[in-house]
């Protein structure tokens, strides 16, 4: 995935969350799945957001961004900005 491709998945999944916000206060959903669904965007942003870190900082130091990987969802949930 290049940087655009990383942008656009990151904003789909913010438009994600807003959904499931507005499905749980217009009571199409419960608050359990709210949360579960939820939590699963959240670790896909992480993951996203990591992976587009990795190739700025390729980019930023000469080296070729397509190396960047995504990161297993636990190694990035620990990260502290």
């Amino acid at each position: 995935m290049d940087q655009d491709e990383i942008l656009a998945r990151i904003t789909a999944m913010v438009d994600d969350e807003k959904r499931l916000r507005a499905s749980l206060a217009s009571g199409e959903i419960d608050g359990a799945t709210e949360h579960e669904r939820l939590a699963a965007v959240e670790r896909q942003l992480d993951q996203c957001w990591d992976l587009l870190r990795q190739r700025r900082a390729r980019t930023e130091f000469g080296e070729n961004p397509d190396d960047a990987r995504v990161r297993p969802s636990s190694q990035v949930e620990g990260y502290q900005s």
